[in-house]
């Protein structure tokens, strides 16, 4: 598994939303945020295409992206990172920590807890 930076989770999770876009739909949703120029969310989905994150086809004269990053296989990992590197946990963290998530759904959360609760490494 590629693990995402935070720059290209916030593509991911535009895309978890809704999927395929453009770069400049993308920009819209992020780009503000994240107070990019539109030149570096298009440098940033090349490379996640490189790190194959996301696939990147052509409609027409536009480059369309569509994720090939799991979406709860990701969250998981950085679930289990945060609680082992920064809270210094040694079991895992109950999915209800992510029942008022919105970019998860019931079934996603049933998928991320038995994630949550394999001892060896997602990646």
């Amino acid at each position: 598994m590629n693990i995402p930076n935070a720059s290209e989770l916030a593509l991911l999770k535009s895309l978890w939303k809704h999927h395929p876009k453009t770069a400049r739909e993308l920009h819209n949703d992020i780009g503000e945020k994240l107070t990019w120029s539109y030149s570096t969310t298009r440098k940033v989905l090349e490379r996640m295409g490189e790190k194959d994150l996301v696939a990147i086809s052509n409609l027409g004269n536009k480059k369309i992206y569509r994720a090939l990053a799991e979406k709860v296989p990701t969250l998981a990992y950085f679930a289990k990172d945060f609680a082992s590197r920064v809270l210094e946990l040694d079991e895992p963290i109950p999915a209800t920590f992510f029942g008022s998530s919105q970019i998860v759904d019931d079934d996603e959360i049933a998928e991320l807890e038995a994630l949550l609760h394999q001892r060896n490494d997602i990646n």
